[in-house]
């Protein structure tokens, strides 16, 4: 499909994606045409990739595709003919005038919300600042009226951590119980100082890596929680005047207080839960753990409670795209977006343990050459590390893939894992994707392709409590 001046083999740029952290970037054409396809030196100019016509929009053409930092040039083949897109940067080239633009890294700091790029394009559905308010309101008034008592099970148990134990020994617990936290008790103060999360062990092992060997069961077996907790304040520069390290107190609500203050405490301390603590002394002495509160455990209270009533609420029925709600894809040209980063299975876990924690992301999409979902690596993955005790390896060495697949049965294919790799549509409505996200152990969508499962961007439970608390 290439004419005879534009060579497919010939090498622009000297791009390889094995093992590279990848840049996904949104690719419009406006213009019309019956057969669009999308070439540059992103792929050596070696592949055609096919646009999808946007709905709603039938002279609009969009593609994603994973791209490694850089200058890029790229062109369109519309119905047979080479063009290029004159309302974006272009110049004169090996190929004639080509497109450009540059991938940028992922910046350390994200701006809280962006409205979603495909919303430019598309027929937009709009509703009154006064009926989003209204929404806001009447969502925001259930929760004042309701506290975290409602959270509680009928039945069940919540696992608490000694500080004075090995950290080895409570990595090795929170993967044989999969849970990806659990709250910190000190004996010798008689009371719970906080919490244990993967996150800790995610910088645990990035520390003890920065310092050179290999990572040894020895090294884990000498730490124990308190000892890190104190060295992790110290790397924060949390200390008082005198030098002596002040880790970070304990984040907890109590049982009688309303779910509104529950969700703001998780969304303004950036925690994934907050125990639910009761004492019955005025001192605070004898404190019982009654239950980890999450916004998933919220929101399925407010769908509950909304679902039977969403029409009066037409914020609900608004579809995802239409609220500047979440994390997309860019489009070209975009600069002040919030980062989104896709890894190949064949990245090294390295890559994405730094990612997860330079970016501030919980979760980072596996794609294959096609861009399409395969998985999702989250920062709870990190527990599965115990089974036999792959975190003594060499973290440049493991691949994403292999990490993964430590948190399934080794017989079992490389495949999308329905319970832990959920999807939804940008054409969703906000209520859907709520329900979604009130099922439990369910943190976040990936926003994909009707049909492709290209993936588009990432919705999560921060988002949806961040839009709806204003």
């Amino acid at each position: 499909m290439f004419t005879s001046d534009m060579n497919p083999a010939r090498d622009a740029g000297g791009v390889t994606t094995a093992g590279m952290v990848m840049v996904p970037v949104q690719f419009t054409w406006p213009h019309g045409g019956r057969s669009v396809f999308l070439t540059g030196t992103f792929n050596r100019w070696a592949q055609l990739l096919p646009m999808s016509q946007l709905e709603g929009s039938p002279d609009v053409f969009q593609a994603v595709c994973a791209v490694p930092h850089g200058c890029h040039e790229y062109k369109f083949l519309v119905d047979g003919e080479w063009r290029h897109d004159e309302r974006l940067p272009h110049k004169n080239g090996e190929y004639g005038i080509v497109n450009t633009f540059d991938a940028v890294p992922i910046p350390t700091e994200i701006p809280q919300h962006r409205i979603s790029a495909v919303t430019i394009n598309q027929a937009m559905p709009r509703i009154s600042e006064e009926d989003v308010q209204a929404s806001r309101h009447r969502i925001s008034v259930y929760l004042a009226a309701h506290t975290a008592y409602e959270l509680l099970p009928e039945s069940g148990k919540v696992i608490a951590l000694d500080v004075d134990l090995p950290v080895k020994q409570a990595f090795h617990i929170l993967s044989e119980q999969g849970i990806p936290m659990a709250p910190l008790w000190d004996f010798s103060k008689g009371k719970f100082v906080g919490v244990l999360s993967a996150s800790d062990f995610i910088l645990i092992l990035r520390e003890l890596g920065n310092h050179g060997s290999n990572l040894t069961e020895e090294e884990l077996e000498t730490h124990t929680i308190s000892a890190w907790k104190d060295g992790k304040a110290y790397m924060n520069r949390q200390i008082d005047e005198l030098g002596r390290p002040v880790p970070r107190p304990l984040i907890y609500a109590e049982p009688c207080d309303n779910l509104k203050d529950v969700a703001l405490k998780i969304l303004q301390n950036g925690v994934a839960v907050v125990p639910v603590i009761h004492s019955s002394s005025e001192d605070g002495s004898f404190p019982q753990l009654l239950h980890l509160a999450s916004l998933c455990g919220i929101l399925k209270c407010i769908c509950r409670y909304f679902k039977n009533i969403s029409g009066s609420l037409p914020l609900l029925q608004l579809p995802i795209y239409a609220i500047p709600l979440g994390t997309w894809v860019p489009r070209i040209g975009e600069s002040s977006s919030r980062p989104f980063a896709m890894l190949r299975p064949n990245a090294p876990l390295s890559s994405a343990l730094n990612m997860l924690v330079q970016a501030q992301v919980s979760s980072i999409p596996i794609v294959d050459d096609n861009d399409s979902l395969l998985d999702i690596y989250c920062r709870s993955d990190i527990t599965a590390l115990a089974k036999g005790r792959a975190y003594t390896h060499n973290l440049n060495e493991m691949t994403v893939y292999q990490a993964l697949q430590l948190g399934q049965d080794s017989n079992t294919p490389y495949e999308t894992r329905s319970q832990r790799c959920q999807m939804c549509l940008r054409t969703d409505t906000l209520l859907k994707v709520m329900e979604q996200l009130a099922n439990p152990g369910v943190r976040r969508l990936v926003i994909v392709e009707a049909g492709s499962n290209r993936v588009e961007g990432i919705v999560s439970l921060t988002d949806i409590f961040r839009f709806l608390l204003g």
